[in-house]
């Protein structure tokens, strides 16, 4: 029993739904409904089907390696479909667009598999059936076929390369195809495109246009114009020589459907080119293209724009006057109409600048517009105004404004009142003094100062000054600026190098706004700011062993220790990419110290050293042995000390890292002068305690120091010195400033065992076991 159409559009239109939820259910979907959907199905069936594949073949969810094993499956489908006498358009349509998606997979698989002809055949059958409707179809099938052509010369016509050794990735192309390939030669491919595009751009030429072909036609235009250089230019030239309103002239009477056709190629045809404009605005057609923009900008104007055009005469005249009889009989205009009288009763200013008698005008609130349309109206209307009208309206206004005047000065007058109460006591010819006038005035009852209407001068207002911030405050809107600073410093790029500066006593520190501009005044503020103003909180270091600095545990840390500590763990996030940042901070240290030191004599603590040894103990931990970051961190920051060394030479206990810690310390004998002695004597500590040290140590010290090589070789037992190994780093902890190193301090150390060549290794190994225990 067959199943019903409607029952088989429903559960088709179940698994479209299903493949948009999930692509990778394409495959089965496709190879399913491609018997359901054949030439013999129904035609609902059969509009579906072709809708279904222009959809699949057109979504970018499907894999190119899917839609070109699928358009093998489907070619058999489509010309079928195609061949079918009187077949629906809305199919045809369908049919075409699926075409259109998988003519470059096709001829991919063609390039790949140069003997399968039946394929070819097929797509070659689809292609003719296309082209042949492309005069004589519908509207919508035309423009179809217009974009089956275009994607016709896309393919066909050489493109860019970008990786020949990776085919599959490259644009389908003429490119592609072999010389010698049997179905596809480029010498038969690359006519047929160029005649395709030819008969393409042969809509601009004809004397009746079509618009809708031609809008298709400019639509496909701007793709092969950006993607095939070796034809822009034919195109391009096509399109400036196209005018479209050269139909206006042909037209008797202009209907509103004509201009509404001229008007929408004169969009697409500018549309078109602006995008060819902004994609190269200097290329050789910019000019051109700029100058044939402005010819259709005014073509559509003298086109379109009816209000710019001179209203002809009227056929008869508007005020009753003939204009031939007008000077011969002397007549005159009639007058104005005049302003409405003013209303009884007090005047407002509203009322008394208004001077037409529309209520509706009247009662407008022109506070409800904007400010700046109010500007837009009002100069224009001012500039055309008709300076008679604006006399007649001023003096009209001018006069109001006297007449309210006098209103007041006769209310503001002392009414004269007779003497009496009695009418036989008037007298007529009775005028007071003005002695009389001023004694009545004196009588009067005394004023109430409470009753008098306040003075309403004011005086100058200025803004009371904010409250004084607690410590507490400013240093928390300090540490809220630090951060905002340092969020902003994440976000910056680095400068280029054209734009950054070049090294020198003249250059200016942070004159282009730019990371390294921020970086330095955040450093300067740390540094130089606060000179002198506060007590240092860091520790004296101790000259009897230790190794690094401790810092006190103190609440109220000023803030430049705050942009400090946040410099800090800024650097450390990422030190090897900011090193740089870490050497210009501590530069700045150095240079605030001597400046501080020879200010104060009595200046003993160094907030250089401090923070030098902090960082370097941040990052040794995570250096390897190919790391260069150390080098350049000890050959640029301005002074080095035995602390620093012993932290170098620290590294050779991990056999990992020996050479960069022998790298490090030849790198500062070769290059830094002042600390050479110190860098032998470590180098030479190197030699005598670390094993794996000894090669590459000897080497050096046979250049810089060999009477140590000669006396150890004389003398083997001093290869080894017995002295115990300094004690390992403090940790400082920011919460306890106890060192973590002092938590074993009364514990027994264990006895050495057997001399090793690598005593000091094990002997700090055997005492963290007793710490342990």
């Amino acid at each position: 029993m067959a199943v019903p159409v409607q029952n088989q559009l429903s559960q088709l239109d179940a698994a479209r739904q299903l493949v948009l939820a999930d692509a990778g259910l394409y495959p089965q979907i496709v190879q399913g409904i491609l018997p359901i959907v054949g030439a013999n199905a129904h035609l609902e069936l059969r509009r579906w089907g072709a809708d279904f594949l222009a959809e699949t073949f057109s979504s970018p969810q499907l894999a190119p390696q899917e839609k070109e094993r699928f358009s093998i499956l489907v070619l058999q489908i489509l010309r079928e479909l195609l061949e079918l006498p009187a077949e629906d358009d809305g199919v045809v349509k369908s049919v075409i667009q699926t075409a259109a998606s998988i003519y470059g997979s096709v001829i991919r698989y063609i390039i790949s598999n140069p003997h399968d002809s039946p394929t070819w055949d097929r797509i070659a059958a689809i292609k003719s059936n296309i082209l042949r409707r492309w005069d004589t179809a519908s509207s919508g099938v035309r423009v179809c076929c217009i974009k089956f052509a275009q994607r016709v010369v896309q393919v066909q016509t050489p493109g860019i390369v970008a990786d020949p050794r990776r085919s599959e990735q490259n644009e389908v192309s003429l490119a592609l195809v072999p010389r010698d390939h049997p179905l596809i030669p480029p010498s038969r491919l690359e006519p047929e495109a160029l005649g395709l595009l030819d008969r393409l751009l042969n809509v601009f030429h004809e004397e009746t246009s079509d618009p809708i072909a031609v809008d298709a036609t400019l639509n496909c235009l701007g793709i092969l114009i950006r993607t095939r250089q070796n034809i822009a230019t034919r195109i391009v030239n096509a399109i400036l020589n196209f005018n479209p309103f050269k139909q206006a002239n042909s037209i008797s009477p202009m209907t509103i459907k004509a201009k509404l056709q001229m008007k929408s190629m004169e969009r697409t045809t500018r549309t078109v080119l602006l995008n060819v404009l902004r994609r190269n605005d200097n290329g050789p057609f910019a000019g051109r293209i700029k100058q044939y923009i402005d010819r259709l900008m005014n073509a559509r104007l003298e086109f379109f724009d009816e209000g710019s055009r001179k209203r002809g005469l009227p056929s008869e005249p508007t005020d009753g006057l003939d204009n031939a009889k007008r000077m011969r009989l002397g007549a005159e205009l009639p007058d104005r109409a005049a302003p409405p009288p003013l209303p009884p009763g007090p005047i407002s200013h509203a009322q008394l600048f208004t001077l037409t008698a529309d209520r509706g005008l009247s009662s407008f609130d022109v506070t409800q517009l904007p400010l700046d349309l109010i500007v837009r109206i009002t100069l224009p209307v001012l500039h055309h105004i008709d300076q008679e009208a604006l006399d007649l309206a001023v003096s009209a206004v001018r006069s109001r404004i006297q007449m309210v005047k006098k209103v007041q000065a006769a209310q503001a007058q002392v009414p004269t009142q007779a003497l009496g109460d009695d009418e036989e006591d008037y007298e007529p010819d009775f005028e007071p003094t003005r002695e009389q006038v001023l004694n009545q005035n004196n009588n009067l009852p005394p004023e109430d100062p409470l009753l008098e209407p306040p003075d309403l001068a004011l005086g100058p207002f200025k803004l009371p000054q904010p409250p004084p911030l607690t410590p507490e405050e400013t240093q928390q809107i300090g540490k809220g600026t630090i951060s905002r600073v340092f969020s902003m410093m994440s976000v910056l790029d680095d400068p280029s190098a054209s734009k950054r500066q070049k090294p020198g006593l003249n250059r200016l520190a942070g004159g282009n706004y730019d990371k390294d501009a921020w970086m330095t005044l955040i450093t300067r503020l740390a540094t130089r700011a606060p000179a002198g103003l506060e007590e240092s909180d860091v520790a004296d270091i101790d000259d009897q062993g230790s190794n690094t600095a401790v810092a006190k545990e103190n609440p109220n840390r000023s803030l430049s220790d705050g942009i400090r500590e946040t410099l800090w763990k800024f650097v450390i996030e990422d030190f090897r990419v900011r090193i740089p940042i870490a050497i210009s901070w501590l530069n700045e240290e150095w240079f605030n110290d001597r400046i501080q030191s020879q200010a104060d004599k009595r200046l003993r603590k160094s907030r250089y050293e401090y923070w030098m040894l902090k960082f370097l103990d941040s990052i040794l931990p995570f250096l390897d042995a190919k790391d260069k970051v150390l080098i350049r961190f000890l050959s640029e920051i301005p002074a080095l000390d035995e602390k620093v060394l012993e932290r170098v030479k620290g590294l050779a206990k991990d056999p990992e890292r020996v050479t960069l810690a022998v790298n490090a310390l030849h790198y500062l004998i070769l290059v830094r002068p002042p600390v050479r002695e110190i860098c032998i004597d470590a180098m030479e500590d190197l030699y005598r305690n670390y094993e794996d040290a000894r090669l590459p140590a000897s080497k050096i010290l046979k250049k810089v120091r060999p009477q140590v090589l000669d006396e150890i070789a004389s003398n083997p037992n001093n290869a080894t010195v017995s002295a115990p190994p300094p004690p390992p780093p403090l940790l400082v902890n920011v919460k306890s400033p106890t060192p973590i190193a002092s938590q074993s301090e009364g514990k027994e150390n264990l006895p050495s065992s057997a001399t090793t060549v690598n005593g000091e290794v094990m002997k700090a190994a055997l005492d963290r076991v007793a710490a342990a225990g």
